[in-house]
């Protein structure tokens, strides 16, 4: 049977809202929580993008749910042993309830150190790379690695959880997908995709899946705040991964209609509506679905699921 967990977004809020928002979701009865890793957001409307990390710890300290960065991408902006480092700690704060979500990342948040992107193939293999330093330096041995793409000199962490944290990795095409067979522990996605999460339960691996929905009074209010605040739902292909900026994606985003920012979201007051929606991923396979409410009205969705949807999805 699915759980379902809580999918704060870092590209619309602070960081202390975030964590008031990871404790309602406990309150409410989700039971994980998913966090973007962002150094932009997509749009200048969403308005924010605070480190992560610090964000972690806070929930850490404010929750006791599980969390899952969906997703870091541990390439360019920053180094691999950083992240591991980083990892390893959460995983303390968290009491070993850290998982650590990867991909091959977006130039939006990546481009700040090298305007250079690599192509997607040189992507994945800098992303295998990126892991066999992590799961390195998580056994606590002194690491020196030199590599295609990174090196580590005389490395070694000291404070490390009982157990590494799992490594997720999120994927798309073929070539990802059988990457993340071969050597992540689970599989992300924000798509309701049964034939790739069967792959995965298949060899054993867990699956995470996220939705962005949003709850308002007015289905036609919601519908506009989709629209608003996320119109990248819309924008179709490989823009996601290439573009630079904010205001790239602005302009893309003046060719997406109401209509397709917000065919895939969940929107207004309707129960049934929502249960449908998350139901989609639930019949997929997913272990875990991760709810994303778009735009303010934050209390009243908590207290919307709390109330009408999760007891109807159990």
């Amino acid at each position: 049977m699915a759980t379902f967990g809580y999918f704060l977004s870092s590209e619309e809020h602070r960081p202390d809202e975030l964590v008031r928002q990871a404790v309602l979701a406990e309150r409410a009865g989700f039971e994980a929580l998913w966090i973007s890793d962002h150094f932009h957001p997509w749009l200048d409307e969403q308005g924010q993008s605070p480190f992560v990390w610090s964000t972690i710890g806070a929930i850490a300290q404010a929750t006791s749910l599980p969390i899952t960065t969906a997703v870091t991408c541990p390439l360019v902006r920053i180094h691999p042993a950083i992240i591991a480092q980083a990892a390893a700690t959460s995983a303390v704060l968290t009491g070993g309830k850290f998982q650590l979500g990867v991909g091959t990342g977006e130039a939006l948040n990546e481009h700040i150190l090298d305007s250079r992107w690599p192509p997607a193939a040189e992507r994945l293999e800098m992303l295998e790379e990126a892991i066999e330093v992590m799961r390195a330096l998580w056994s606590g041995e002194l690491v020196t690695h030199r590599g295609k793409h990174y090196s580590v000199d005389t490395a070694r962490l000291y404070t490390l959880p009982d157990e590494p944290p799992p490594v997720y990795m999120s994927a798309f095409g073929d070539k990802s997908v059988e990457l993340a067979l071969r050597i992540a522990d689970g599989f992300i996605s924000t798509g309701p995709d049964a034939e790739k999460v069967q792959v995965f339960t298949k060899e054993g691996k867990r699956t995470q899946g996220g939705i962005k929905v949003c709850y308002a009074a007015d289905e036609g209010e919601a519908r506009k705040t989709v629209h608003r605040l996320w119109p990248t739902q819309g924008i179709k292909g490989e823009a996601s991964q290439l573009l630079p900026l904010p205001r790239h994606f602005e302009q893309l985003a003046e060719m997406v209609s109401e209509e397709d920012a917000s065919g895939k979201s969940a929107c207004g007051p309707d129960p049934e509506v929502h249960v449908e929606a998350v139901g989609k991923y639930v019949e997929a396979g997913f272990d875990e679905v991760f709810i994303s409410q778009i735009g303010t009205e934050q209390d009243a969705f908590f207290d919307f699921y709390g109330r009408e949807v999760l007891p109807r999805l159990r």
